[in-house]
C-alpha cells in the first residue's frame, strides 16, 4: 500500500487524505480503470477532511467527506462527456473547474498550484483524446444515417456480388479517397484492404 502511495505523494498531497481517499476509490473502479493522479485541497484553515479530486483514465471523481469525514460524497463525470476543463490560479491556491457537454459544471478550490497544474495537464489530454472520440463517433453515426452499407431485407449479399463484379484496384482506389476524406478510418481502410486482397 505504500508503494501505491508515493506515486500519488508528488506534489506535497497530504499522505493521510491520499491514503483514505485511495481506499475508498479503489472500490469505485470499473474493469480495467486505474487511478492516474489524485489532488487534494489545502484551506488556510485548519481541514481535517479535505476535498479531493481523483483522475483515473475513464473519469474524473470529485470526493467530499460529510460528517466528519466519516462518509464521502462522490460525483464522478465520464472523460467522455466532459467539454471542458479550466485552472485559474490565486494567492491562497488555484481552482480547477470542468463543464460536460450537457452544461453541467463542477469545481475545487483551495488546491496548491502544483497539484492543480498536474490536474489541468492531465485533463487537456484527456480532452484531447476525447475531441477525436467524438469526431470518430460523429463520423459513424452520419455514415449510418446515410445508409453506409447496412442491408435490410436482403436475401443475398449484395456487397459481394458487387465486389466481384468490379476491379479490386478500383475498390481501393475508392476505399483511399474515403480514407484520405476521414470519411471511414485507418483502421477500417486496412480491415477492407485486406479483405479485398484476400480475394485476388
Amino acid at each position: 500500500m505504500i508503494n501505491d502511495l508515493k506515486k500519488f505523494l508528488n506534489e506535497e498531497q497530504d499522505p493521510k487524505a491520499v491514503e483514505k481517499l485511495l481506499t475508498k476509490v479503489n472500490g469505485l473502479l470499473t474493469s480495467g480503470e486505474q487511478v492516474e493522479y489524485i489532488a487534494v485541497q489545502k484551506k488556510p484553515a485548519i481541514n481535517l477532511s479535505p476535498d479531493c479530486i481523483a483522475l483515473t483514465n475513464k473519469r474524473i471523481i470529485f470526493c467530499r467527506p460529510k460528517n466528519l469525514g466519516l462518509s464521502m460524497d462522490f460525483q464522478d463525470y465520464a472523460w467522455k462527456d466532459i467539454l471542458d476543463c479550466h485552472m485559474r490560479e490565486g494567492i491562497m491556491g488555484a481552482t480547477f473547474s470542468m463543464k460536460t457537454i450537457k452544461g453541467n459544471m463542477n469545481m475545487l478550490d483551495y488546491l496548491p498550484k502544483a497539484q492543480a497544474r498536474k490536474l489541468y495537464q492531465f485533463a487537456q489530454q484527456k480532452e484531447e483524446e476525447m475531441i477525436l472520440y467524438r469526431r470518430e463517433h460523429d463520423l459513424e453515426n452520419k455514415r449510418a444515417i446515410a445508409g453506409g452499407g447496412i442491408i435490410v431485407n436482403a436475401g443475398t449479399s449484395i456487397p459481394q456480388q458487387v465486389e466481384q463484379k468490379e476491379d479490386p484496384l478500383e475498390i481501393l482506389q475508392k476505399l483511399k479517397k474515403l480514407l484520405d476524406s476521414e470519411i471511414i478510418s485507418q483502421v477500417e481502410f486496412d480491415t477492407k484492404k485486406i479483405e479485398i486482397l484476400s480475394k485476388m
